[in-house]
């Protein structure tokens, strides 16, 4: 095995018997400890091995799958189903990203059986907050950092997500631009006056302040913000596909760049599991949608969106980590 850092070849060794490994092994950082993910070669290639090793521990595999194994030893071993909330708050350069308003909210799930699904949802909700009575859903960064704004999307959804990561405009303009750019086929042109706001209709590779152009802009989309949040679901599962078409591979960089510009409370393990499910998810068993409703007033004549009831349906819909059939 090429690549391998002390330790990690003898526990991936484990997985296989004690038989020789080959393949190679790509590492990262992920919240001070170490990632791994190993992809196999000639006997064994399609194999792939993810391990962990936390600070002052020695290196442990904890999923992966290998087909060259057979059925029974070789079955995928991911977790299962899992949500998690990822945020963007719109925090300018020296703000805390973790106290900002929310400006995107996604809730991305998987089932563990190939299955997953994306849930957008809109800003301006009219939610409980706890602690804070009502108020508008993106608000709950503001009032309670992280934790809040999970629970927050937890009493509307009735879903718990694993964890969170939330970044700000900055962390996600750095972000895009260091793992090289971004693979986007846009639906339709972009014509906004937000730096990098010039984007063609088709496909592109957007740098980070393209990217972060399409994700804001609401003003010129005919559904305003409910069509911003689509949007900005619509450049997550480009980046999805993205690391799809690369392999599992790219998985340790990804996490150690998002790592720098964004905060999590998901371990290791966990954002490993999550991020290398999604490699084995079938394209055919995916849903994206945005939760939202009718438009009124609130909390002294503040323009608010009350849950409607398809988004209701959505949301029991997605309580299994599937979004759709």
């Amino acid at each position: 095995m090429t690549g391998a850092p002390k330790g990690l070849a003898d526990v991936v060794g484990d997985r296989y018997g004690g038989a020789a490994v080959t393949g190679k092994a790509e590492t990262g950082r992920w919240r001070g400890a170490k990632v791994a993910v190993v992809t196999g070669t000639g006997e064994q290639d399609g194999d792939v091995t993810l391990a962990v090793r936390a600070k002052g521990e020695d290196w442990r595999v904890v999923g992966g799958w290998w087909p060259s194994l057979g059925k029974a030893k070789g079955a995928q071993s991911l977790g299962g189903r899992t949500h998690v909330l990822v945020v963007g708050s719109d925090a300018r350069p020296g703000e805390p990203a973790d106290r900002s308003r929310a400006d995107a909210i996604q809730l991305l799930g998987v089932d563990g059986e190939g299955g997953a699904g994306l849930m957008g949802f809109a800003r301006d909700l009219w939610v409980p907050i706890p602690g804070h009575g009502q108020g508008k859903l993106n608000a709950a960064l503001v009032y309670g950092g992280p934790d809040a704004q999970v629970a927050a999307v937890e009493q509307v959804s009735g879903i718990e997500p694993a964890g969170y990561v939330v970044t700000g405009f900055s962390g996600f303009t750095k972000i895009v631009d260091e793992l090289g750019g971004l693979s986007f086929d846009a639906p339709r042109a972009l014509d906004s006056h937000l730096p990098g706001g010039q984007i063609p209709e088709g496909e592109s590779t957007l740098s980070g302040k393209e990217a972060l152009s399409w994700a804001r802009e609401r003003k010129t989309l005919p559904g305003g913000d409910f069509d911003r949040s689509r949007n900005q679901g619509l450049l997550i599962a480009a980046a999805a596909l993205q690391a799809r078409m690369a392999g599992p591979q790219v998985i340790p960089e990804a996490m150690t760049v998002i790592d720098k510009h964004a905060t999590s409370n998901l371990s290791a393990e966990e954002m490993l599991l999550f991020s290398a499910a999604f490699f084995k998810v079938s394209p055919t068993k995916v849903g994206h949608t945005v939760a939202k409703g009718p438009v009124g007033t609130a909390g002294g004549g503040q323009s608010v969106v009350f849950l409607g009831d398809e988004a209701k349906a959505s949301l029991r819909d997605f309580a299994d980590g599937r979004l759709g059939g």
